[in-house]
């Protein structure tokens, strides 16, 4: 099925997961990216109406992710429960995330890193760990924003001008920027976010 035809550096669904789609019409992958789209963009509405809360809790973060991908998906906003080709094994995603979270609020308390690299890390490790069964970079990279938007009162990121979603050499470039990070190497996505 062409639906399920992922794009480089995707994570597969397994088949629990994709029964979990709640658009059953949907037969392509591109009927699926555009209901993810229009689920997004009623997301971007509703974090501008929302009354402004800690965005660096768990809470906060399943709620984004369901607003994101709630009507498309049954399992959107909860943490995955199967091991994928990236990220830590699943038992173990609210501890590390509640890590991650506590090391951010230090990060931004101290002033650790300049807005920017505290974005991107946020956004490096979300990706690391991989808490949802799908659609971690698409939220990783908009709870990035939000941080420069709310915390910081910055510009949102550009990440590299173009749909990171459309497999290309922005997807490419993209993705050699995460691994390169996985070895704790930030200067490509540094260049990357703001390209």
């Amino acid at each position: 099925m062409r639906l399920f035809d992922y794009p480089f550096g995707a994570t597969p669904l397994d088949p629990d997961e994709i029964d979990g789609l709640k658009l059953r019409h949907i037969s392509t992958r591109a009927e699926l990216d555009r209901w993810e789209q229009e689920n997004i963009q009623e997301a971007l509405s509703w974090l501008h109406r929302r009354r402004k809360s800690d965005i660096l809790a768990e809470g906060f973060l399943c709620q984004l992710h369901q607003q994101m991908f709630g009507k498309v998906w049954k399992w959107s906003g909860e943490f995955r429960r199967t091991n994928k080709n990236i990220g830590i094994e699943w038992p173990y995603i609210s501890t590390h995330l509640r890590q991650l979270l506590d090391d951010v609020r230090a990060w931004i308390e101290h002033s650790t890193y300049p807005p920017d690299e505290i974005a991107y890390r946020l956004h490096h490790k979300l990706v690391w760990i991989h808490l949802f069964p799908n659609g971690n970079g698409r939220h990783a990279r908009l709870i990035a924003d939000v941080l420069l938007e709310e915390v910081f009162s910055q510009e949102a990121f550009t990440w590299g001008s173009a749909n990171i979603a459309d497999a290309g050499n922005t997807r490419k470039l993209y993705i050699d920027a995460l691994r390169a990070a996985d070895d704790h190497d930030y200067s490509r996505l540094s260049n990357f976010v703001r390209s």
